[in-house]
């Protein structure tokens, strides 16, 4: 297998720069756009209804329109048309209602936001399918509850590398590992941002499932620089020696994120093509995560980690320096 020579800690700072690039644009689209909870952490209630659409006359707007004039308070609605079922040999049109607020949504009150859309849209069939209610307090405790899991989950990678690598500077490693892990979060994240999908329990799900798979590839790395930390000279430069590793180990983990992003894209096709939006909503940020696990590991955790060692060296050399120079004075 083809072995680079790619200098990665000479040109880390080309790697931090398109990094925080990215981050300050997804800030920014943060800002403009805004995070959108689910009704799952932050409470309310969803109804879903089935309805036949053959002029195309319903749209997202008026029904939005029709369901606030109904209920009297603020709702959001998202039309999926021509969702194939299991077998793929039928098609239906479902509206989703989702009403934030702890008030519930009354059995009449389901059946009139039927008959009122069945009024405005004389021609369309509208049926209630589906309806659940989350209380607000709920929901957020459960959102609190999932972020809690994530912080305990960075915690125990960061004592697990500093134990394992601890012949290499083992809390050093696992900061910057750290540090590399948060970056793959940030862009999970400004996914969700820019395509404006809700924050539910797929966005925790890739969360973890990313902490997971870009650890794995960073470990990888520092597996190889212990390795030859043992059988290169022991004045070997930090950064030759990282990017010795680096290089041994790029064309397995270019290999093995492709491979996962082949799969999570036909996963992401098929349910694009049947519009099954919970799984559209997991299988695209996945794809972005893995393809920021591969680039962080091999461009921030394996340079940053250089990094620290050189500054700590050069803190180490001033702190020499000081008292051989005091005795050449006296």
């Amino acid at each position: 297998m083809k072995q680079f020579k790619i200098r990665f800690s000479k040109n880390r700072k080309i790697y931090y720069a398109i990094s925080i690039g990215i981050i300050l644009v997804g800030v920014i689209c943060n800002i403009v756009f805004g995070a959108k909870l689910d009704i799952e952490f932050r409470g309310g209630t969803q109804l879903k209804y089935s309805y036949t659409d053959a002029s195309g006359a319903v749209t997202q707007t008026e029904v939005e329109k029709t369901v606030k004039n109904t209920v009297k308070r603020d709702a959001s609605v998202l039309l999926n048309k021509n969702v194939k079922n299991s077998s793929g040999t039928a098609t239906t049109n479902n509206v989703t209602i989702e009403l934030s607020g702890t008030d519930a949504i009354s059995v009449e009150t389901q059946q009139q936001i039927a008959k009122d859309l069945q009024t405005k849209f004389t021609n369309s069939k509208f049926s209630l399918i589906e309806s659940s209610s989350i209380n607000p307090s709920m929901g957020q405790k459960f959102f609190v509850k999932c972020l809690v899991a994530v912080a305990i989950t960075i915690v125990l990678l960061v004592l697990y590398i500093a134990l394992r690598f601890r012949k290499i500077g083992g809390m050093s490693a696992g900061v910057m590992a750290i540090v590399a892990l948060l970056h793959d979060v940030c862009m999970v994240y400004f996914t969700f941002i820019f395509f404006q999908m809700p924050i539910n329990g797929n966005f925790i799900a890739v969360i973890l499932l990313i902490l997971g798979y870009s650890l794995n590839d960073t470990i990888i790395v520092y597996d190889r620089i212990r390795e030859n930390r043992t059988e290169m000279p022991a004045k070997t430069p930090i950064g030759e020696l990282v990017d010795l590793s680096i290089n041994q180990t790029l064309s397995r983990s270019i290999f093995t994120a492709l491979c996962t992003v082949m799969v999570i894209a036909c996963l992401c096709v098929v349910a694009a093509y049947y519009q099954l939006t919970s799984v559209t909503t997991l299988a695209l940020p996945m794809m972005i995560g893995v393809v920021s696990g591969c680039y962080s590991s091999v461009c921030i955790a394996g340079p940053l980690y250089v990094g620290w060692n050189e500054h700590k060296q050069k803190k180490q050399k001033k702190g020499h320096a000081k008292p051989q120079a005091a005795s050449a004075e006296e």
